[in-house]
């Protein structure tokens, strides 16, 4: 006990030293304040016991200990002191004045750093099979469980069952488990702890020699060749396909891409970007705009009927007629609970027009009780 407390009281000594000396040579204005979720890097200056303390200079002393301390555990078995260690700040300064840092959060921040960036080079990574489900593999990378959905297989591993049975889909499925596919990643979502890889794809040489044949605004006749949450992918040709973003499909909304298209059908898409060697594709911008249908016939202040749709962050969106929705904000009924006590989904309700800018795709409306 009296160790431990000698070697705090070192480290702490260390921390105000160095705080005193920083200040007297850049002074306070100068240091950048950190915030929580930063991520920074310093050298280990001493371990004690679950308490390992790091140097941030100019910030001073910063320590892992308690629970961040358990949760990285692993990771603190092969850093010694001496060692040049990234954390994320988890307090700007606690009790007794240290910085507390989370070497965990900061390995997952870096990992899904790097995943967006080998997503936008299109990195291709041999990653192993661990599982099947329906659905399609469940492949590792960097500690991250990801999902490479049947769809994305190539054809020579998509498991080709006749009659579209599950339970045989899976079996073949399953005969991967175990194997390397050489992937890209192509979805990632750190809030979801979304990674979604595909096998499918050609060299980024040969892919921008097939590209270079279309231009923004041309219509192709494509087929689905898979259907994700976030939208549905188009074979353009062999070796280009395309992605149908799950907001350019239909001016309505639409919640599950599944439930409109399936594996084969035929599709006609519009052409609306070519970046970096991908395609963008909308099947909504081949359909009649509602906003211009109903332009002339709303306007502020008009009192509309409308049906509660879907619940989000900013409120209750409301469609008026087929592809027009507005949006009745939260803050009209104080938290989201009460908002969807007042207007539950699937009920018409009577709104007022509040805002109608039909050219930006805009209407809010309020509630009218």
């Amino acid at each position: 006990m009296i160790k431990k407390e000698i070697a705090k009281n070192a480290v702490t000594a260390f921390a105000e030293a160095e705080n005193s000396a920083m200040k007297n040579v850049i002074g306070d204005d100068m240091v950048k304040t950190l915030e929580v979720g930063d991520l920074v890097e310093g050298t280990v200056i001493s371990t004690d016991g679950m308490y390992m303390y790091v140097d941030l200079p100019p910030y001073g002393t910063a320590v892992i200990y308690g629970r961040e301390y358990i949760n990285a555990r692993d990771m603190i078995k092969n850093i010694n002191v001496g060692d040049m260690i990234k954390g994320k700040i988890v307090e700007r300064e606690n009790e007794n004045g240290y910085i507390e840092l989370s070497l965990k959060e900061a390995r997952q921040a870096l990992v899904w750093s790097d995943a967006e960036k080998a997503m936008k080079s299109e990195e291709t990574l041999e990653l192993l099979v661990k599982e099947a489900n329906k659905g399609g593999l469940i492949v590792e990378w960097q500690g991250i469980a990801g999902f490479l959905p049947a769809s994305q297989l190539k054809s020579e591993h998509y498991p080709r069952v006749d009659d579209g049975n599950k339970d045989e889909i899976l079996k073949e499925l399953r005969k991967l488990a175990g194997k390397k596919l050489a992937v890209t990643i192509i979805g990632v979502n750190p809030k979801e702890g979304k990674l979604i890889f595909s096998e499918k794809g050609n060299s980024k040489e040969d892919k921008k020699e097939i590209i270079t044949k279309y231009k923004v605004g041309d219509e192709l006749d494509c087929e689905v060749t898979g259907v994700v949450d976030f939208g549905i992918f188009l074979k353009v040709e062999n070796g280009l396909e395309g992605l149908v973003h799950i907001s350019e499909i239909d001016w309505s909304l639409v919640d599950d891409p599944r439930t409109m298209y399936r594996l084969g059908d035929k599709v006609r898409a519009k052409v609306i970007e070519i970046k970096d060697g991908k395609i963008s594709l909308s099947i909504k911008a081949l359909k009649e705009n509602p906003w211009t249908r109903v332009a002339a016939k709303y306007k502020k202040d008009d009192m509309v009927s409308g049906v509660v749709i879907k619940f989000n962050k900013h409120g209750a969106l409301v469609s008026i007629e087929e592809g027009v929705a507005g949006l009745v904000h939260v803050s009209e009924f104080g938290d989201e609970k009460k908002l969807k006590e007042a207007l539950p989904l699937g009920k018409s309700y009577s709104f007022k027009i509040t805002l109608f800018d039909p050219k930006e795709h805009k209407m809010t409306l309020s509630f009218v009780k």
